[in-house]
């Protein structure tokens, strides 16, 4: 599990120093660092973001500014050098509060709670389950939830279900396999490929990407799937 993360911060040695400590953590994806409110709204509008270490003192628009304009809001860790600022941050139901400047020790904490909340906010999600299949991987049958399912791959005589828990190995068709799986929210991209609509992060001519894996889009089928894409 990886959480794409944000950094926004009018100083660029606060910026670089937490870039660097997201960039080092095995559970993080650095997408962006931002000097500015603006831009980081602009990123998160059109990109996935599950994480911000966002300053709160910046110039135009302040990180509670920000806050108030998105509709869906990520996790949120709060920087800043006042502590004043701890009870309002709060108010904005911050995962935590980090005062600059940053030590290790102190982010890493952060991180935990937010891998240990994201996690949370999964299972609940998912706590009614929903659609399932049974799958035969490794001489055991399995349970697999058609949401957790990031896409499938051809594998020879098998196929490759890749969840964000595990990668399975089932000794089937692509064809055959296709047809088990909701028609609303997977679609065949290539030959090779079946992605889950729900988890495609980004996308343009040649490749749709899922948790930061590029997957390739057949040229045949081009056309459609990106009309399909641009409006689900």
């Amino acid at each position: 599990m990886k959480l794409n993360t944000i950094v926004v911060d009018d100083s660029s040695i606060q910026r670089i120093t937490i870039a660097k400590l997201i960039s080092e953590h095995t559970n993080l994806r650095l997408g962006g660092d931002f000097s500015n409110a603006l831009e980081a709204k602009s990123y998160i509008t059109n990109n996935h973001v599950d994480l911000i270490f966002l300053d709160i003192e910046m110039p135009h628009i302040t990180g509670f500014d920000l806050l108030d304009g998105l509709k869906i809001k990520p996790l949120i860790v709060f920087i800043t050098s006042k502590a004043d600022y701890a009870v309002k941050a709060f108010e904005y139901s911050a995962l935590d509060f980090l005062q600059k400047p940053i030590k290790k020790e102190r982010f890493l904490v952060s991180v935990k709670k937010a891998l240990e909340m994201h996690q949370l906010k999964h299972d609940q999600i998912h706590d009614d389950h929903g659609p399932h299949l049974i799958i035969k991987s490794n001489l055991k049958k399995i349970k697999v939830y058609t949401s957790h399912i990031k896409w499938v791959e051809a594998f020879g005589d098998y196929i490759k279900v890749v969840t964000y828990e595990d990668t399975h190995l089932v000794l089937s068709t692509m064809k055959a396999f296709e047809t088990e799986l909701p028609k609303d929210n997977f679609l065949r991209i290539h030959k090779s490929y079946i992605i889950n609509l729900d988890k495609v992060e980004r996308f343009n001519s040649k490749q749709v990407e899922i948790d930061g894996e590029k997957i390739p889009l057949s040229r045949n089928k081009k056309e459609e799937i990106i009309t399909i894409l641009e409006s689900y």
